[in-house]
């Protein structure tokens, strides 16, 4: 999965959270923040295929073309804890999705 990022975001103006992801439309993680930052939202955590783990989140297929809006919720987004074989990771909660950005955090 080469070029797969996924950004948990939030946006203060409207206060809603989301969690969206893209599989190669763009070369470089700072190319699909920059976009988002230009439109007034805040990146909460960026990740890529390789870092990332899903817990409730099926990967999107390659698309050059589109973002894919995975989860959206009121508010700021929820940090939590996610057991994931028998080890305790940091995770991130929008709305009934949850995935951990970084696997080599764990608690």
């Amino acid at each position: 999965m080469t070029n797969y990022f996924r950004i948990t975001g939030y946006c203060p103006t409207n206060d809603f959270c989301f969690i969206i992801d893209c599989n190669g439309m763009f070369e470089k993680k700072w190319q699909f923040s920059s976009m988002l930052i230009q439109k007034g939202l805040k990146i909460l955590e960026i990740s890529d295929a390789e870092t990332f783990l899903d817990v409730n989140i099926t990967p999107t297929e390659e698309d050059k073309e589109h973002i894919f809006l995975r989860a959206n919720d009121n508010g700021k987004p929820i940090y939590t804890e996610q057991v994931v074989n028998g080890i305790k990771y940091k995770a991130v909660k929008v709305a009934d999705k949850i995935y951990i950005p970084d696997r080599t955090q764990t608690i």
